[in-house]
């Protein structure tokens, strides 16, 4: 990262149906950098604007065009380019297919917690000389949660809020009708693409993290309703709108928090290497803007 780019704390991951920040009304001074990290390129160029006075950066998780699967993105660079921002704070907006008949489309989402189904994603930054366990038991940030609950119920939109869980599957398909059964037996409240292994990384990078689903369907569980790509492109768009005003109202509000929580130090303790070692492993130098606070002399 360039020394001449101010530090940026909050920052928005759009996903299918906002996957520009020029698409937000009220968006001053939009610039664009590039940024290379030890994991590859991020997605996309990152949009820095202003909201309300506060910087906030934007990347689209499946690049500028929508060209990238779910199992493709390089979610790694993602975080750690945010990361390197000086990014404290993430916003995730993903559409999902509803599991419940009480959820329905154009419904908003605050999940609680992720159940993981995915099979071939890189969910972790360690490895190769350094091992590390941090807590995941709750995966969102519940202080960002409860600032999206106040800022959906100011808006009177329609939304879900406790005792939600997002299942994350492999896709790209979506999921088979027995499959669909099975995360609604589970109790499930969503199902979606992208949440894992963002969220896990984002905690390893100790970044407050919360996910705002934007429901588009009832996946494929109700007989008649099955998920078609030109009722999700509809509704998407309906979701996108609303999703444009919340994230106006958010962002100010997120920058006025005081973090309470303890995502800031989920490393602290969580490293399990030697620590006359872990300076010396292959991996510290990619590592070290998320170690040196510890492990720096």
């Amino acid at each position: 990262m360039s020394k001449q780019i101010e530090p940026v704390k909050i920052a928005v991951i759009g996903g299918s149906g906002i996957s520009e920040i020029s698409e937000i009304s009220g968006i001053d001074n939009v610039t664009e950098v590039n940024i290379e990290t030890p994991f590859g390129k991020p997605s996309a160029p990152i949009k820095i604007g202003t909201i309300d006075g506060v910087r906030t950066a934007f990347l689209p998780r499946h690049g500028k065009s929508h060209t990238i699967l779910p199992s493709e993105i390089n979610v790694r660079a993602n975080i750690y380019a945010l990361k390197s921002l000086g990014v404290e704070q993430i916003i995730s907006l993903t559409a999902v297919g509803s599991l419940q008949q009480t959820i329905k489309p154009k419904d908003f989402v605050i999940p609680e917690q992720i159940y993981d189904r995915t099979k071939n994603r890189i969910n972790t930054f360690f490895g190769n000389g350094i091992v590390a366990h941090i807590s995941f038991a709750d995966p969102f940030c519940n202080e960002l949660r409860d600032i999206i609950h106040k800022c959906v119920t100011e808006l009177a939109i329609e939304h879900h809020f406790s005792d939600t869980t997002y299942v994350c599957i492999e896709g790209p398909q979506f999921s088979t009708r027995a499959e669909s059964n099975v995360n609604r037996a589970n109790g499930f409240s969503v199902v979606g693409m992208t949440v894992v292994p963002e969220a896990k990384l984002a905690r390893e990078a100790e970044i407050c993290y919360a996910n705002i689903s934007l429901v588009t369907d009832y996946d494929v569980f109700k007989i008649g309703e099955e998920v078609e790509a030109e009722k999700v492109v509809e509704v998407m768009q309906a979701n996108a709108n609303a999703c444009k005003k919340l994230i106006k109202i958010l962002i100010p509000k997120m920058a006025e928090r005081k973090a309470e929580c303890g995502c800031r130090n989920a490393l602290k303790n969580a490293v399990q290497s030697a620590k006359d070692s872990v300076t010396k492993a292959p991996a510290y130098k990619d590592l070290s803007l998320f170690l040196d606070k510890y492990f720096k002399n």
